[in-house]
C-alpha cells in the first residue's frame, strides 16, 4: 500500500511539472543562433541584417558592394532576390537612402556605362527591381546586408536588362563657426544589377581595333598603354576576354598578359585599357591581342606596331656625332695647315 502511494505521488509530481518544461523547451528552441558577427536588427529594420565591422572604421566614407551582380535567362513571371553590403565608416546613426537608375553604354568608347538621370533606359529596369524600404539607419562600423528583389513580369521581352541600385547619403554642408556656408554633398555609390530574360536573343559583337594610349608610334620609356575596341552590337551583355602578348623585331615574346573577362553593354562600345609595366625597352614592337567575343569561342586577333627609343640613347647618338663631325673637321684643319 505504501509503495501505491508513493508511486501515485510521483505521477502527480510529474504531471504537475510537465507543461513547464514543455515550455521551457520551447522557449529555448524559439530564439534562432545569430551568426558570429551579427547584431539583432529592430522590427522596423527585419528585412535586413547586421554585422559589426572589425579594424580601422572611422574612415570617412561608407562602402557599397559588389560592384556588380548578374543573373542570367530568367524566366518570365519568375522573381529573384540578391543582396548587397553597404558598410557605414562615417559617423553613428547614418541614414542612407536606395534607388534605382537605369545605365547604358558609351558610343565613344569613353566609359564602361553611363547612369541615365530622370528618364528611362533602353534596357530599363525601373519596373523590375524593388526592396521592401528605400531608407536605411547605420550606425558607425555596421555593415548591413541588403535584399533586392528582381521580379521579371510575365509579358518581358527576352533581351538584356541593366541598372544600378545607387545608395547616397548626404554629408552636412555647414559647420558650426563656419563664416561662410557650404553646400552639402550628396556622396552616391551604386551596385549594378545585369539581368537577362530567356527566350530569342542576339549575341553579337567583335573587337574593333588595338591602340597605343596616347596614340603614337614612338615612345622614350615604358610603361606602355594599350587600348582595345570592343563593339556589342547585340542585344544583351557580353564578356569578351583574352590575352595580349608582345613582340620584339627578333619575333621573340617580351611581355604576355591575361586579360580576364570585361563586360560590354548592348549596343555599344568600350575601350579596355591595358598597362604594360617594363621600362627598360628599346627598338620595334609588336603588341598582339588574341580575344575570345565571350559566345560561340569565337577569337579576333588585332596587332599594333610602335617604337620605343630612350631620349637618352637619341641625346647621346647626337652628341656623339657631333664630336666625330668636329674631330674630322679638327683633323682636316690641322692637316692642311701643316702642308702650307
Amino acid at each position: 500500500m505504501a509503495i501505491f502511494r508513493n508511486a501515485l505521488f510521483s505521477s502527480v509530481v510529474i504531471c504537475s511539472l510537465l507543461p513547464i518544461l514543455t515550455l521551457a523547451q520551447v522557449e529555448a528552441t524559439s530564439s534562432p543562433a545569430l551568426e558570429p558577427g551579427t547584431t539583432a536588427t529592430t522590427a522596423a529594420e527585419s528585412w535586413f541584417t547586421v554585422e559589426r565591422l572589425f579594424g580601422e572604421v572611422d574612415s570617412g566614407d561608407f562602402v557599397v558592394g559588389p560592384g556588380r551582380s548578374e543573373l542570367l535567362n530568367l524566366e518570365p513571371g519568375g522573381t529573384r532576390t540578391v543582396f548587397i553590403t553597404l558598410a557605414n565608416r562615417i559617423s553613428d546613426n547614418r541614414t542612407f537612402e536606395l534607388t534605382v537608375a537605369d545605365v547604358t553604354g558609351s558610343a565613344d568608347g569613353s566609359s564602361a556605362l553611363q547612369v541615365i538621370e530622370g528618364e528611362r533606359g533602353p534596357f530599363s529596369v525601373l519596373d523590375f527591381i524593388s526592396f521592401p524600404e528605400d531608407r536605411i539607419t547605420l550606425d558607425l562600423g555596421e555593415r548591413a546586408r541588403i535584399p533586392v528583389t528582381v521580379t521579371i513580369p510575365p509579358d518581358a521581352e527576352p533581351g538584356g536588362y541593366y541598372g544600378t541600385v545607387l545608395v547616397s547619403t548626404i554629408q552636412p554642408g555647414s559647420a558650426v563657426g563656419d563664416l561662410q556656408p557650404r553646400n552639402p554633398i550628396i556622396a552616391r555609390v551604386g551596385s549594378h544589377v545585369f539581368f537577362t530574360v530567356g527566350g530569342e536573343q542576339e549575341m553579337s559583337g567583335a573587337v574593333l581595333d588595338i591602340s597605343t594610349i596616347p596614340d603614337r608610334t614612338w615612345y622614350t620609356a615604358g610603361p606602355i598603354n594599350f587600348g582595345i575596341a570592343f563593339e556589342n552590337t547585340g542585344s544583351i551583355h557580353l564578356n569578351p576576354y583574352g590575352q595580349l602578348s608582345i613582340i620584339n623585331i627578333l619575333g621573340d615574346e617580351v611581355g604576355y598578359m591575361e586579360l580576364e573577362p570585361w563586360f560590354v553593354l548592348p549596343q555599344s562600345l568600350r575601350t579596355r585599357e591595358i598597362e604594360w609595366n617594363r621600362e627598360l625597352l628599346f627598338g620595334r614592337y609588336t603588341a598582339v591581342a588574341t580575344i575570345n567575343r565571350g559566345y560561340d569561342d569565337i577569337l579576333d586577333e588585332v596587332s599594333v606596331v610602335f617604337w620605343v627609343v630612350p631620349y637618352q640613347l637619341i641625346i647621346g647618338l647626337f652628341v656623339g656625332l657631333f664630336t666625330v663631325f668636329f674631330l674630322i673637321r679638327l683633323f682636316f684643319r690641322t692637316f692642311e695647315f701643316k702642308k702650307k
